[in-house]
């Protein structure tokens, strides 16, 4: 209604002004008629109401519309009534809402097509990769220890593209089951030893063997990589030890804990650790960082219905917590 009233104020308007006119016309023509002036505005004022209601019940249901947002795509249509306003913006919505649509099947047919590429690419690059470890694994000397490094950094890289890449369709590529904690956490720093070593820096794994968890295995592996990944590289002191805690708060709820004795921190970039390619204070010391890792723990943990917090210190260290 309050739509309907703005859109006829000209109208209103218009009107008082030209009954204004036809007032001042009978009192200037010098009659006494008074009452036929008062006659006169009302039956004006008659065909005016008359109008306005006419109006006002041939296009309600646009204006209804007009005010009411849509909360959906799907509710976006115009109002279903005769109408020409009403049938004219049906058809215009309609016809913006098809284009749209259109344009947006484009975007997306082009988006699978650039993941699925990305895909195609990483898998076509972990066979060198393979190849060349293969090549070096019987092989002594700094070189070749070297090369092995930079192997595992570049297969490193890789996995955060495809992983980063798999996100959006998470739900066609998880497979949920129960878990040994402590297990998990065995196999996980077993295949980061190479880092381990380079970094001389230790993993303490504390663990209840009775701790099962119920998570994805591939996914929450990569997690647990991304977290080592971090503790080790801004743990700059050699001899420095990682720790992993695992234990129940209660029945069915375990935690993990990961605690390096790195450089920890700035308390001002905590609040935004886990936005995406925010590196902070450390990302200007540290030029390997990518701003990613936590990201995609963060992510992924909520896909999995993992909780993640985090605490740290600086001088001291970081903890990150994931609550299953």
């Amino acid at each position: 209604m309050k739509l309907f009233l703005r859109e006829q104020t000209p109208l209103i308007t218009v009107y008082l002004a030209q009954l204004l006119m036809i007032t001042l016309v009978y009192r200037l023509d010098g009659g006494s008629g008074m009452n036929v002036s008062l006659y006169a505005a009302l039956l004006s004022t008659c065909l005016l109401l008359a109008y306005l209601a006419y109006r006002y019940f041939t296009n309600r249901s646009f204006y209804i519309r007009m005010e009411n947002l849509p909360s959906s795509l799907d509710d976006c249509g115009g109002p279903e009534q005769s109408s020409p306003l009403a049938e004219s913006l049906r058809a215009l919505l309609a016809r913006q809402f098809r284009l749209y649509q259109s344009d947006l099947h484009s975007y997306r047919h082009k988006l699978e097509e650039h993941i699925h590429f990305i895909n195609q690419w990483v898998h076509g690059m972990k066979t060198p990769l393979s190849v060349i470890h293969l090549m070096i694994q019987d092989k002594d000397g700094t070189p070749f220890s070297a090369i092995g490094d930079e192997l595992d950094r570049l297969k490193k890289g890789l996995d955060t593209v495809l992983y980063t890449a798999r996100l959006d369709t998470f739900e066609h590529d998880f497979y949920v089951e129960r878990l040994n904690l402590e297990e998990t956490l065995r196999r996980v720093t077993s295949e980061q030893k190479r880092l381990f070593i380079r970094k001389r820096v230790f993993p303490a794994i504390e663990a209840d063997k009775s701790i099962h968890i119920t998570s994805d295995e591939k996914w929450l592996s990569f997690v647990l990589t991304q977290l080592i990944t971090n503790a080790l590289r801004y743990t700059v002191e050699e001899g420095r030890i990682v720790h992993f805690r695992g234990y129940e708060l209660e029945k069915g709820k375990a935690v993990l804990e990961v605690r390096d004795e790195g450089v920890g921190i700035p308390a001002g970039d905590l609040p935004r650790v886990f936005d995406a390619y925010f590196t902070g204070v450390n990302g200007r010391s540290f030029q390997e960082s990518t701003g990613m890792g936590l990201y995609l723990v963060k992510q992924i943990c909520g896909k999995l219905g993992h909780r993640v917090e985090i605490e740290s210190e600086v001088g001291k260290g970081t903890t990150v917590r994931i609550l299953f």
